[in-house]
């Protein structure tokens, strides 16, 4: 029989234990995982909605540079919309687009509807770059675009947590992947994106 001390380690144990993981997860969220050749342009065969509710082909984004990433409002990774943001900003007039797809897979992060997340975006960070509406981008009802992403894209591997980021080449080709934890305004993505603009 187990005493209120040993179920009390128990507890502590396996607290610590789930908290590993989700430090692994995340830590290993960006790694490219079976790198396969995808074709270039396919990203381009998806239309998308955006917040607003209208279809938006991605082939309209030909031959710009994009970051498609995975957002979310309650995330300790939140305050990088700051980042999107400022990289947008920065870019934009040399054809850098950022994509926001907000997603609820983690944590039950993004509890909310299109509209309040677009208000929350619009008026907490002063987001001017493309926001579209809420998908799945892990497990059951994976939206298409993220099952390319993830299993086609030549940086293949499960979405692992949010603010994942995906770097187009001006041709539709996936260029690179990085984690929840690259600054968007970071050396290494900003090194990245500038060989391409």
């Amino acid at each position: 029989m187990k005493t209120p001390k040993d179920k009390a380690t128990l507890f502590v144990a396996s607290t610590l234990f789930k908290g590993k993981k989700l430090v692994d997860k995340v830590k290993n969220a960006g790694k490219p995982a079976d790198k396969t050749s995808a074709a270039a342009g396919k990203v381009y065969d998806f239309t998308m909605k955006t917040i607003d509710g209208k279809d938006k082909p991605l082939s309209d984004y030909k031959g710009r540079v994009l970051l498609i990433v995975n957002t979310a409002s309650l995330c300790g990774f939140t305050p990088q919309y700051d980042s999107l943001e400022a990289l947008h900003e920065k870019y934009k007039e040399k054809g850098l687009r950022v994509l926001g797809f907000p997603a609820n897979e983690f944590g039950a992060q993004e509890p909310g509807g299109d509209a309040e997340i677009k208000e929350f975006c619009r008026t907490r960070f002063g987001v001017k770059f493309d926001l579209f509406s809420k998908i799945v981008v892990k497990g059951p009802g994976i939206h298409p675009l993220y099952k390319f992403l993830t299993t086609e894209s030549g940086f293949n591997g499960e979405i692992g947590w949010n603010f994942a980021k995906f770097l187009v080449g001006r041709d539709g080709t996936i260029a690179a992947r990085f984690g929840p934890e690259d600054d968007p305004m970071g050396k290494k993505i900003i090194g990245a994106a500038e060989k391409l603009l």
